[in-house]
């Protein structure tokens, strides 16, 4: 069975910085494209950041560009999600998902459905207060 375990996350002032690890286990991600969104209380969900099988090509919402940087580690079986120049905005639980077919274009802007995506972790929260 697919499974995927997200860590990281935590309480952080603004301007800080965290790295997300979203590691997966009965699988190979090697197959996968990877996908991190978040949610918050009154938000929709937000699709932050996807990556292809490969490192590129990926994808960032306008929100995190030039802030968030997506990357995976295939050997070790891990996708991470580093985290710079945090705001109170980006606080929420952060989920990782895996598809094996999809673009991360697709993944973080025409995949609106959760079952679109063949696996999801439990999610690992993040805030960022002073």
């Amino acid at each position: 069975q697919l499974h995927l375990v997200e860590s990281g996350g935590g309480l952080v002032q603004p301007g800080g910085s965290l790295r997300l690890a979203c590691v997966a286990s009965g699988f190979n991600l090697t197959g996968y494209g990877v996908a991190w969104f978040r949610q918050t209380p009154g938000k929709e969900r937000e699709a932050v950041s996807c990556i292809s099988m490969k490192n590129t090509p990926s994808y960032y919402a306008n929100s995190v560009t030039g802030r968030f940087t997506i990357s995976r580690d295939n050997a070790r079986n891990t996708a991470y999600l580093q985290m710079n120049s945090l705001e109170p905005g980006d606080t929420g639980t952060y989920y990782c998902a895996v598809s094996d077919w999809a673009t991360p274009y697709s993944m973080c802007v025409g995949m609106s459905s959760r079952n679109a995506f063949d696996a999801w972790g439990q999610g690992t929260l993040v805030t960022v207060s002073s």
